[in-house]
């Protein structure tokens, strides 16, 4: 784990994963979305083919961000997501299908690091994921994360 005050701004991490198919079932029962696209479909039905929802491949970047040694320990806090002033404000870009047991290579990279007071940090991290042949399939700027300073001693 590194501490608040060993985290720089281009510090970059990476990870991979993959997302399988009741992963995926479970995340959209749980999230309750209601789309065409995964309701009465044959692909549905071939677990290798399904394509995953953008925000529960978000969400698997997050909990890969939080699961890195180098971030595992701190206290995080998902505090937002902020529109990057020089992307006009976008956040998150979808560039090309993810499909259930495909893998995903994820690189997270410190954009912005800002002290909120004295016990508490402030950390933007980039998120961009590609699959194996380079194909970049998401790019999310500005992911906020509180995080304290000085872990607890418990942790």
């Amino acid at each position: 784990m590194k501490k608040f005050s060993e985290l720089k701004v281009g510090d970059e991490f990476f990870s991979e994963c993959k997302i399988t198919f009741p992963e995926l079932e479970s995340y959209l029962a749980f999230s309750k979305i209601k789309n065409v696209i995964y309701e009465n479909n044959e692909n549905m039905k071939k677990e290798s083919s399904t394509m995953i929802s953008g925000r529960a491949i978000l969400g698997r970047m997050e909990g890969e961000f939080t699961r890195l040694k180098e971030m595992y320990g701190n206290l995080l806090i998902f505090y937002g997501m902020d529109g990057d002033p020089g992307w006009k404000n976008r956040h998150t870009r979808f560039l090309k299908p993810l499909y259930t047991n495909e893998n995903l290579k994820i690189k997270f990279k410190i954009s912005e690091k800002t002290d909120l007071n004295e016990n508490y940090g402030l950390l933007a991290i980039d998120f961009e994921g590609s699959k194996d042949n380079g194909e970049l399939v998401v790019v999310s700027k500005r992911n906020l994360y509180q995080i304290k300073k000085e872990p607890s001693e418990n942790q």
